[in-house]
């Protein structure tokens, strides 16, 4: 968990999000960029670099020039749930989430102020954007989701930076020691 900057950022429960989305988050913009890191696995840039022509078709592009290792294009199909944020959230810009005034796009600086202000707001803490990131990646590996599914999804480039970003919970590694024996 994250403690002032340091630390890996924190995997929200289910009821966590319930609240960050209900109460934590207060705009339909905030609750839409959010929802995309969450039900895409997208890391915060990518998503604040999305244009409106980059969902179509019931799916989210993350063009290769807006992703970390700029290695490839990825598209990940639009969740339902993510479907209603969008649809609450209409911009009238070219962007999907411009800046000040409509110049450019909200800042990376400003996405982590409006979280912290949500949680602080609901009583949240080791939150980070990159939650939502973590959040969905283990959410997957979880429900039984192939590790390689995952990493396309994810956009990682090898399965090892990809697993660094699972949680294993105290019941999964009780679980698993429960397996051994004779």
């Amino acid at each position: 968990m994250k403690v002032k900057g340091n630390g890996q950022a924190k995997v929200l429960s289910e009821r966590e999000l319930e609240r960050l989305f209900s109460e934590g988050l207060l705009t339909a913009r905030d609750r839409a960029l959010f929802a995309i890191c969450l039900f895409t696995g997208c890391r915060v840039s990518e998503a604040l670099a999305l244009h409106q022509d980059d969902l179509k078709c019931n799916t989210i592009t993350f063009r290769k020039s807006t992703t970390k290792g700029k290695l490839k294009t990825r598209n990940v199909d639009i969740h339902p749930k993510l479907g209603e944020f969008l649809a609450e959230y209409n911009p009238k810009t070219e962007v999907l989430f411009p800046g000040m005034h409509g110049r450019g796009t909200l800042s990376r600086h400003m996405a982590d102020r409006l979280l912290r202000d949500a949680c602080r707001r609901i009583g949240i803490e080791g939150v980070s954007t990159h939650s939502f990131r973590r959040t969905a990646l283990t959410q997957m590996h979880n429900s039984g989701i192939p590790l390689r599914h995952v990493q396309e999804i994810s956009g990682h480039s090898d399965l090892g930076s990809l697993q660094r970003y699972l949680e294993v919970s105290a019941e999964q590694k009780r679980r698993a020691i429960s397996t051994i024996g004779f």
